[in-house]
């Protein structure tokens, strides 16, 4: 039996499951929400990334499973959980580069989430069946964590879009901002 529809399905049915919750009771929140306390609840459950290791523990993995995969994909996650502990620490305590320390581990936690996508899929192309008792992070885990990365993006940017529309308001050379992505409250 070919596991591979599973899987997208299962995949799938994350990503319509989290839209859902988003969609209930993240969105109308993060709306209302200030922009540090906003990133803040955003980056809380990337802390939980460090059970990508569990792609390094044998029994939980098949040892078919490339180490090409799960070395990257494991100690990737490792980093994001540490940037998102900084992260918060930063925003919490105000900071002055926690700005910055968003920027960098939400680049870093969605590009190593793509990027580990990519490879399980096209570059080493691994079974589903490889991932044994870890089946459920691409599954379950990672459709909500893109989800949460594509909303902290839009928080971000948010602000910068905010913040260039009240220069130009005000006359300020630079600030001309496509009239699309204005704030429409």
């Amino acid at each position: 039996m070919n596991s591979l529809p599973l899987f997208g399905l299962s995949v799938l049915m994350s990503f319509i499951a989290f839209g859902i919750v988003t969609g209930t009771y993240i969105w109308p929140r993060l709306q209302m929400a200030r922009r540090d306390e906003a990133l803040i609840a955003l980056t809380v459950p990337h802390t939980f990334r460090f059970i990508g290791l569990s792609l390094l523990i044998p029994g939980v993995v098949s040892p078919a499973l490339p180490s090409a995969f799960s070395f990257p994909a494991a100690y990737g996650d490792l980093v994001a959980a540490i940037l998102a502990i900084l992260t918060i620490w930063s925003l919490s305590a105000r900071a002055g580069l926690a700005t910055l320390m968003a920027w960098v581990f939400n680049l870093w936690g969605a590009v190593d989430l793509f990027v580990a996508f990519y490879q399980g899929l096209f570059g080493v192309r691994i079974s589903p069946g490889w991932l044994g008792a870890a089946f459920f992070i691409p599954t379950v885990l990672v459709p909500p964590l893109i989800v949460t990365h594509g909303l902290m993006f839009w928080v971000l940017l948010r602000k910068a879009i905010r913040h260039a529309a009240s220069s130009e308001s005000r006359g300020l050379p630079g600030a001309n901002v496509d009239p699309l992505l204005k704030p429409l409250h």
